[in-house]
């Protein structure tokens, strides 16, 4: 039986604050955009609690991937950096607008090795394509002096991973 191409929808959940989460996502990717608010009725009140007409879920789209943040109450209060969101930059500019825009707010605790934690509390990888190119290098030890570099960065530096790659030595 031919499997149905599946659509994945990432579910995010929150505690009160899914539609402030879902605006300020949208505003920092282009070509992005809130497709749907979903509300609470009164139907139901006994078991989720909220008040009718306060915002159930936000649904979202960033440049093509669908998200769903959900306001699900108390129970699950934080994220993880077990689970993040990899960004492929293509430049040390897009590198320093996407840890600006998602870094701020958030917790500067939770800024190391081009991760960065937004105000919602998701982390986000902030990552240079380049770099994905020389840890797979087959010269072992230029992608080792990328990695050593890349440890020791908050917000990863193109120029300092290439210097280091290239074995010209650090700042």
């Amino acid at each position: 039986m031919p499997l149905t191409p599946l659509t994945l929808t990432t579910c995010l959940w929150h505690d009160g604050t899914a539609e402030a989460a879902a605006t300020f996502y949208v505003s920092v990717f282009p070509n992005s955009r809130i497709t749907h608010i979903q509300r609470y009725s009164a139907a139901g009140r006994e078991t989720h609690g909220q008040e009718p007409g306060a915002v159930l879920v936000a649904e979202f789209v960033l440049d093509g991937h669908r998200f769903v943040a959900l306001n699900g109450g108390p129970h699950h209060k934080t994220f993880t950096p077990a689970i993040s969101f990899q960004i492929d930059c293509a430049s040390q500019d897009e590198v320093d607008y996407y840890w600006e825009k998602l870094g701020e707010g958030g917790d500067p605790e939770h800024r190391q090795c081009g991760w960065v934690q937004d105000k919602f509390g998701m982390s986000w990888q902030v990552v240079p394509a380049v770099l994905k190119e020389m840890l797979a290098s087959e010269d072992i030890e230029a992608a080792g002096r990328a990695m050593v570099a890349m440890m020791g960065m908050g917000k990863l530096d193109v120029g300092e991973l290439r210097r280091a790659f290239d074995g010209e030595g650090g700042k």
